[in-house]
């Protein structure tokens, strides 16, 4: 007879795989082949649009795959990195001068601080973990803790006043951030970066702006790319990997200023990109693609939205206000953020983050990524049952 796995040795299992997957959560992958009996339905740990997704499939699908040219993308070598920025160049209106191309944004953010942040780096917390595990020096972090009481929220004031009193090389801000999803507004942002002109590196994160709203509340497209010819010290780095669904391609890039970008250049990013991901950045500039996928951009922030005001009828939890395609949700039941995520898993095949690793957290979170309308709904069922 074969022995059915309990949900207690799962937990054993899956802690130890969390062990071995550091500050990041086990990719399914290594879930699936350690624990064979686990049916994944609901992937809401990973951050992205699954309708983007799709879109993107059909394209390759039909252009690629259909036509018999796969095999030219995997046996021949991609662009190098600055043909691909000339082609990106035109779809985001920026010189390509001013582009570095990554193997994700994962490795812009690697790049960055091995070649530039040389000295102190002020990081918000809680923030993504990367930001401060590629700093060599342990010693050079400083940590602003943003206040729970304030559903940590930057407040730009006294960030900007704490700035000025410890006087870093480099600065770190995503927005909107994760875990929270907090957003800074343009007139914020400005204000911010009037301020810290001396401030060597204001490094941008902007990976998840594809989902925030405006002051005006509409579904234009906001980014802050225009501000790196205003602002020298500017640093902007974009995942693709959210907006478009697209992680296993490994597709990101930067904007700064030239003399940054060819920096990076000559030192080892020639061939960085892989043929897939070229592909992906050339269809990027086409106008029917991003036509169709700006469409189904604003139905997955609608969506989202109603999974919010979904979860906000839970009892014994506190959902946190987010400008990105995920929410930060805090147990007060006294139950712990690793049995729920367990649980989930387990009993449901749902997927989130537990974030009981993340520095700058009080008390017991998840965070939950918005999927499609059908799944979230699915999750919404899940939690209401274990909560």
């Amino acid at each position: 007879m074969t022995h059915k796995t309990t949900e207690k040795e799962f937990l054993d299992i899956f802690n130890r795989l969390k062990g071995e997957s550091g500050t990041h959560s086990p990719s399914l992958t290594d879930l699936l082949g350690e624990c064979q009996f686990l049916k994944i339905n609901i992937d809401a740990c990973f951050l992205s649009n699954p309708y983007a997704t799709d879109l993107f499939f059909e394209y390759l699908n039909n252009e690629v795959i259909q036509t018999n040219k796969l095999r030219n993308i995997l046996e021949f070598y991609p662009s190098q990195n600055r043909s691909i920025a000339k082609s990106l160049s035109r779809q985001i209106d920026i010189e390509a001068k001013n582009i570095f191309i990554g193997n994700g944004a994962i490795e812009i953010i690697q790049a960055v601080f091995h070649q530039f942040a040389t000295g102190r780096t002020l990081i918000n917390i809680p923030t993504f973990s990367s930001y401060y595990e590629f700093i060599k020096n342990p010693q050079n972090i400083i940590f602003n803790q943003l206040k729970k009481e304030e559903n940590y929220k930057l407040n730009i004031v006294e960030y900007i006043k704490i700035v000025k009193e410890q006087m870093p090389d480099t600065v770190v801000l995503i927005n909107p951030n994760n875990p929270d999803g907090n957003f800074i507004d343009s007139k914020q942002l400005e204000l911010l970066l009037l301020e810290l002109v001396d401030i060597k590196n204001i490094i941008l994160d902007e990976s998840f702006v594809h989902f925030a709203t405006n002051e005006e509340g509409d579904y234009q497209l906001i980014s802050s790319d225009k501000l790196i010819s205003k602002y020298p010290n500017l640093i902007l780095i974009k995942s693709l990997s959210k907006d478009f669904g697209i992680a296993g391609v490994r597709c990101g890039y930067a904007i700064m200023n030239e003399e940054k970008v060819n920096t990076l250049l000559n030192n080892g990013y020639l061939w960085n990109s892989n043929g897939i991901a070229e592909y992906f950045f050339r269809l990027y500039t086409q106008s029917d693609f991003f036509e169709k996928y700006n469409n189904i951009r604003i139905r997955y922030i609608l969506e989202t939205q109603e999974f919010h005001r979904q979860l906000k009828k839970i009892p014994n939890i506190k959902i946190y206000s987010s400008q990105a395609n995920f929410f930060l949700i805090e147990l007060l039941n006294g139950k712990s953020a690793s049995s729920v995520q367990a649980q989930l898993l387990y009993r449901y095949g749902i997927y989130v983050r537990n974030c009981e690793d993340k520095i700058g957290l009080d008390g017991e979170f998840l965070r939950i990524a918005s999927r499609t309308l059908e799944q979230n709904m699915i999750i919404i069922s899940a939690l209401k049952d274990i909560l």
